[in-house]
């Protein structure tokens, strides 16, 4: 698999850097790590070139390097990358271009072969989206940014399962919340929850609500089968059932020590931008890490 780690700031993004590789050494997954800034045409178009082919030869610092090169000292600091990584330590001359406003630094890791550090420039929904398409990207993580309407363009638009890590403590000891129905969504957020319980030793709830006093035999039938899975996994979990509001339940339910995984809405496009989605209104609604499963 393919993760793609998005970073802004450094005052900002050490909880998604830190949890976004500790999900992606979960699924031994190939890890790139891309920060977006603003075009050099904006602040120093007279200065540089875009023929150049690394950035040593330009006569200004932009901020990305700067964030990259933290991300390299969190990546070493924490074992992410081999020892002779290490040692030949950041330099910015091995920023290689790949494309126009596009730079990587390609990083031998230690539970996978590559880690990649990008630094593009431009807009960043239709950077990230480009990455994501040109990556082959499975999924995204991305901070819980205070513009709501940007993480809420880029679950739409992002063609990945995103993470969006909202308000991360790395003190607290979290539980995974997996919101069962019937739709086929459900299955992929189930084996997703299913090996980060298992890779990190963390317990399962599985929530099942409906919107009537009763509980037919789809919803009743989906929550059995996400019961049958998590033991066979080995993961212990608890079954739970209400009535309500999805939503609300669900917001309710997983808002204060819970990892929430859900599936995505595969609704016509046209009926789900009339009724909504339900991982969208969650995402919005409940401050708690999300991985909206695609």
């Amino acid at each position: 698999m393919k993760f793609l780690i998005a970073i802004g700031s450094k005052e900002y993004s050490e909880p998604t850097l830190r949890i976004g590789m500790q999900i992606a050494r979960a699924f031994q997954a190939e890890v790139t790590i891309l920060y977006v800034g603003d075009p050099i045409s904006s602040f120093a178009s007279h200065e540089v070139g875009l023929v150049h082919e690394n950035l040593k030869k330009w006569d200004f610092d932009h901020p990305g390097v700067e964030v990259l090169e933290w991300a390299f000292d969190f990546l070493a600091e924490n074992g992410y990358i081999r020892p002779q990584t290490v040692g030949d330590g950041f330099d910015e001359n091995r920023l290689v271009a790949a494309g126009s406003e596009r730079f990587e630094l390609l990083l031998s890791g230690t539970y996978c072969d590559q880690v990649e550090l990008i630094f593009r420039q431009g807009d960043i929904i239709p950077e990230l989206r480009d990455e994501v398409d040109q990556g082959d990207i499975d999924v995204t993580i991305i901070g819980g940014s205070q513009k709501r309407r940007m993480a809420h363009d880029l679950v739409q638009y992002l063609d990945s399962s995103i993470f969006v890590v909202n308000q991360y403590d790395p003190q607290k000891t979290y539980r995974i919340l997996l919101p069962v129905d019937d739709s086929q969504g459900t299955v992929k957020a189930v084996s997703f929850g299913i090996r980060v319980a298992r890779a990190y030793g963390l317990e399962v709830d599985t929530l099942t609500v409906s919107k009537k006093d009763s509980f037919g035999p789809g919803y009743r039938g989906a929550a059995r089968r996400a019961t049958k899975f998590l033991n066979r996994a080995g993961v212990v979990n608890k079954s739970h059932f209400q009535v309500g509001d999805p939503v609300e339940r669900i917001s309710s339910f997983g808002c204060k020590d819970h990892i929430i995984v859900m599936g995505v809405s595969h609704k016509h496009p046209l009926k789900k931008f009339f009724a909504g989605s339900k991982p969208l209104k969650v995402m919005e609604t409940c401050p708690a890490p999300i991985l909206i499963v695609k």
